[in-house]
């Protein structure tokens, strides 16, 4: 009797769970793959710009930068100036303890009174050996060991006086002064810290004359030479300078096959703007063949960034999204070029009313 209330309560049970899986699933719609997941894009054509103008990026730098640093070691006593300071050619910038030069400068002041006072020594005795030999009175052998110890006499104050200059040339580095009327732009020390010979404390920057640095390919360099006017766009602030191209280098050998230029920004137009920014150049020239006529441009927004790879949504030929990686290069504005990824005439995705994923449909709208 058991198993058999056992066998009809298990049946009982089993019916009512299948009868409730059957409820259930009567109110639940069927998974259709509908047109609900499809999102409506805008789709654009690549831009493409002609060789009548090159177009750069670059960075301002000043045109005299000069790292101020002591060829001798030593305490840094004071430093006279901070970060932003203006300062006139010949102002003290940095002080270094010089006990030792000082004393070493005694020394060399010591060494050219000794020095002078030998040789007037061995002038009088080459002297007094002449009028004797004139007499007579001495030998020729006498005459010239007195003639070489008045040679020897002189040379010896020659080298006192040549210690003594490199003994002042010492306490210069231990008092280090502008250059150039200019603005502090970098402070590398402290007082109390310890100068080395060649390690720069100080950086200091022309004020009020800035050039553009920047660098070309092989193809855009034919069509450069100095005294070109170019325009420059600081970017971060859309101001418009102009400049005048003042030194192009003929070597690549160091800058990856990138040739540098620089151009001059004129005093009056350097106002507000400062070293390190950077800015983007274009500058005019005719095309000739053999350079690159056609250079794709696409929208900055419209660029996909995934950790290190940059890409865009193209249109498949069954309307699905498509992310194809590109190359990218330069950056003019609010557009970006292309090197590789993408040619003239491609269209992509511009705009999208959802997110867009790779192989997610669409409709152009």
């Amino acid at each position: 009797m058991k198993n058999s209330y056992q066998y009809i309560f298990r049946t009982g049970t089993a019916a009512l769970l299948i009868s409730a899986m059957s409820a259930c699933s009567s109110h639940q719609p069927p998974q259709t793959a509908g047109t609900d997941s499809t999102i409506t894009v805008t789709v654009a054509k690549v831009s493409a710009s002609t060789s009548d103008q090159i177009s750069l990026s670059g960075q301002l730098t000043s045109t005299q930068t000069a790292a101020i640093s002591t060829r001798i070691m030593g305490y840094i006593t004071a430093i006279h100036v901070k970060i932003g300071d203006k300062v006139a050619k010949g102002q003290l910038l940095v002080s270094i303890a010089s006990q030792d030069i000082a004393a070493k400068q005694a020394q060399a002041d010591a060494g050219v009174m000794q020095a002078q006072a030998a040789l007037e020594n061995a002038k009088k005795d080459y002297e007094r050996y002449k009028a004797l030999f004139s007499q007579q009175s001495a030998t020729q052998k006498e005459l010239d060991n007195m003639t070489l110890l008045y040679h020897s006499a002189q040379g010896q104050l020659t080298v006192a006086k040549e210690m003594r200059k490199e003994a002042d040339a010492n306490m210069a580095y231990a008092n280090l002064t502008a250059p150039f009327s200019g603005i502090i732009t970098q402070k590398m020390a402290d007082a109390g810290s310890i100068a080395n010979p060649g390690i720069p404390l100080l950086m200091l920057e022309q004020a009020g004359s800035y050039q553009v640095s920047a660098y070309a390919t092989e193809s855009q360099i034919a069509l450069l030479q100095t005294g070109m006017s170019l325009t420059v766009n600081i970017g971060s602030s859309n101001k418009i300078r102009n400049a005048t191209i003042t030194e192009i280098s003929r070597s690549a050998e160091n800058t990856g096959g990138q040739y540098l230029l620089k151009a001059n920004i004129p005093g009056n137009e350097s106002s507000d703007l400062y070293s390190g920014m950077y800015v983007n150049v274009i500058i005019p020239v005719k095309s000739i063949s053999g350079m690159d006529d056609n250079q794709v441009w696409v929208p900055a927004s419209a660029i996909v960034h995934q950790d290190e790879l940059d890409g865009i949504y193209t249109v498949s030929h069954d309307n699905r999204a498509m992310l194809r990686w590109l190359r990218l290069g330069k950056t003019q504005g609010e557009r970006v070029e292309v090197l590789s990824g993408l040619s003239p005439d491609d269209a992509f995705i511009s705009g999208a009313e959802g997110r867009l994923f790779n192989g997610v449909p669409v409709k152009i709208k």
